[in-house]
């Protein structure tokens, strides 16, 4: 078994989890903008509690996003910072992936196995929602649908054409009367509560390895963010709209 570390600030939930073949630690605190500055100390901290160094690593990976944009750069570049100083690879990991892996986990957990797809559905914030289709066969999680930005609308729309028998993430609270999701009661659903936080550096564990048995390792230049949007804030003008309307 190799030795991963990786980390995950892309949404206000900071996660970290190292495994090597003595076993896995995993550490998960708040985010947010604190993220930047406690990263690299936690996680040499966790390297220091499975009594390794960072040289003994073979790849760092990092959610890539989607996902809070601060968040998204702090990982990426504590990342590159690591990998370049020890020379070694990067592993991408799909933020809303990680989301899907927690779900996952907790179904194992509670007796109720997810087999099939799952959709993510994670607040985006300005209104909008990222989303994503994955399909968890084989010991695998493989993309459906790609990770998008969707309207609450449009994502209904998407629904609408073969609806979802398990979603899970944050948007489900955010905009609960606008995607209705309760409508469909074939529909199994993880509240933001559990899904978004709780087991993140577990699920973060799971796919590390997951993109390592992959081969999915890239050089520390090429690691980048995966933003979606373009635009990250409002004007002052499209704020005062909002809040009018």
């Amino acid at each position: 078994m190799t030795v991963l570390l990786s980390l995950d600030s892309s949404t206000e939930t900071m996660a970290l989890a190292l495994t090597s073949p003595a076993g896995r630690w995993l550490f998960e605190a708040e985010g947010g903008p604190q993220a930047s500055a406690r990263l690299v100390p936690e996680a040499l901290a966790l390297l220091a509690r499975a009594g390794l160094s960072l040289g003994a690593v073979d790849a760092i990976g990092f959610g890539c996003g989607p996902g809070a944009f601060t968040g998204l750069r702090a990982a990426c570049a504590v990342t590159q910072g690591l990998a370049f100083g020890a020379a070694k690879p990067v592993l991408s990991i799909d933020s809303l992936m990680l989301v899907a892996e927690a779900a996952r986990q907790q179904a194992d957990t509670a007796g109720e196995p997810l087999y099939g797809s799952i959709w993510v559905a994670m607040d985006a914030r300005m209104g909008e929602i990222y989303a994503a289709q994955y399909a968890w066969e084989l010991g695998v999680w493989t993309v459906v649908s790609a990770p998008a930005l969707y309207t609450p609308a449009a994502l209904c729309n998407a629904w609408g054409l073969l609806p979802p028998t398990a979603v899970t993430g944050s948007a489900l609270t955010v905009f609960a009367e606008q995607l209705a999701i309760g409508d469909a009661p074939a529909c199994r659903v993880w509240p933001q509560s559990q899904s978004q936080s709780q087991g993140r550096a577990a699920a973060l564990a799971v796919l590390a390895q997951q993109a390592w048995d992959a081969g999915a390792q890239m050089d520390a230049a090429e690691a980048m963010p995966i933003y979606i949007r373009d635009k990250v804030a409002q004007t002052t003008a499209e704020r005062l709209a909002a809040r009018a309307g």
